[in-house]
């Protein structure tokens, strides 16, 4: 069905062809119903120097290209349809350093090994007030606020209209709580094929974002924006299926074992690139303030700070919650929903091809009682730390070329040097009077 016809069925006015850069940041142009089977065909042409992506002025138009098998129409705005696009340059060939198709050759990778990716994502943001500088609700000050009845219903207008969203989209949402900071939520909805729960996560960011702001405040998934409450995280379980979708691959009948060989090959290739793994996962300078932070207002971050894998215990990177698959608690709200599958899939089969055993789990409590650094690998400190643990990695660049590597470290060392520059407030309180 042409999709000029599908917006005459459906009332739909307006379409926003949608791609997301290197930086998450997603980019879009509005085309009328009328336009829209050439747009479809021919793609939407965009500046590629106008968003984060390694080009200059002289480069030649880049066209998105959006796929139809991934429509959303917009629950709040019903004569809109939002659709994720891939961007090719005017010759037709791919533009590798696409997020959406980083994530598709991933997954076409691991299809010729015989297997189906499966993710789920629990993606956290805060309520403010319009202007940013604050939490929407000035009663919601408890220490320990997670799952606060009153806090939450407070905001039923907002968070029922998102979830709402997700039931008529099809989603299957099934919980809605604040979260362990004030002024914060988390929606989950069942979890699906990568590339499916990638693009939905894209839109869930979108969706989130307006449906907030029509009710005159704003959400933000921002890694850390309170030093003393815990932080954004994108908390996101893996499972590995057979090409028939009918198999979890790391599924484990063992009462010995809480997961299959397979899984613990797949872990240990996470763990051993997780550094380099942080510059997509925890890809801002403000990431750096969630993970490795110290305790916030309710006792504890929720947020690793050691390269360690564990049962069902949340204070490691990696927790174990079930017997069909594992969370990895890395991520924040800032991550690329396509860079971040990506780069989890790239490690675990390299963890799977070379059969990297994962070492010992640790079951001790990494708040209270640390392990020492002699015994476990802590994460990086800073972004420019991350950075310089994918520049060394032969993983990343071997999985998603050299080339894209090389743009991603060109535009993340620049932003880098734009912090680095910066006179912030701290340095001046401090050391003015030198």
């Amino acid at each position: 069905m042409l999709l000029s016809d599908l917006a005459s069925d459906r009332g739909i006015r307006y379409f926003l062809i949608s791609f997301t850069d290197l930086f998450g940041v997603q980019r879009a142009k509005l085309v009328p119903a009328q336009g829209i089977d050439q747009m479809a065909e021919n793609g939407a042409g965009f500046a590629g120097f106008a968003a984060y992506l390694d080009m200059t002025p002289a480069d030649p138009d880049i066209l998105a290209i959006p796929d139809p098998n991934s429509l959303f129409q917009l629950p709040w705005k019903q004569d809109v349809a939002w659709m994720p696009a891939d961007l090719y340059g005017v010759d037709g060939e791919p533009i590798l350093q696409t997020p959406r198709l980083v994530l598709k050759q991933m997954l076409k990778v691991a299809a010729e090994r015989g297997y189906l990716i499966k993710t789920g994502v629990e993606s956290e943001y805060f309520l403010l007030s319009a202007d940013g500088h604050e939490i929407s609700d000035n009663r919601d000050r408890a220490a320990k606020p997670c799952y606060d009845q009153q806090a939450l219903m407070r905001r039923y207008d907002v968070v029922s209209e998102i979830c709402d969203g997700m039931i008529d989209l099809g989603w299957k949402p099934y919980q809605n709580d604040h979260e362990d900071a004030n002024g914060q939520f988390e929606m989950n909805w069942a979890y699906d094929d990568a590339l499916i729960t990638a693009d939905r996560h894209a839109f869930f960011k979108y969706m989130v974002k307006s449906i907030a702001e029509n009710h005159g405040f704003r959400a933000t998934f921002m890694p850390k924006p309170f030093g003393n409450l815990t932080g954004n995280g994108c908390h996101t379980h893996i499972s590995v299926w057979d090409s028939t979708s009918h198999t979890n691959l790391f599924k484990e009948i063992d009462e010995d074992l809480e997961l299959s060989p397979l899984a613990y090959q797949f872990i240990g290739g996470i763990l051993e690139s997780a550094s380099a793994l942080c510059a997509f996962s925890n890809p801002t300078i403000n990431s750096y303030k969630r993970i490795n932070s110290p305790t916030t207002l309710s006792g504890a971050t929720w947020s690793p700070n050691t390269i360690t894998y564990s049962g069902n215990n949340r204070t490691h990177m990696i927790r174990i919650p079930d017997y069909d698959r594992f969370e990895l608690r890395l991520a924040d709200g800032a991550a690329n929903p396509y860079l971040l599958p990506a780069a989890i899939i790239a490690a675990g089969l390299n963890g799977i091809e070379h059969k990297i055993d994962p070492g010992d789990r640790y079951d001790n409590n990494s708040y209270t009682d640390p392990l020492p650094s002699k015994q476990v690998k802590r994460l990086p400190g800073n972004l420019l730390d991350a950075l310089r643990s994918l520049e060394e990695n032969q993983v990343f660049k071997t999985a998603f070329s050299e080339s894209f590597v090389t743009s991603y470290l060109k535009l993340k060392y620049q932003q880098w040097d734009e912090y680095s520059s910066s006179i912030t407030n701290w340095e001046l309180d401090n050391t003015l009077n030198c």
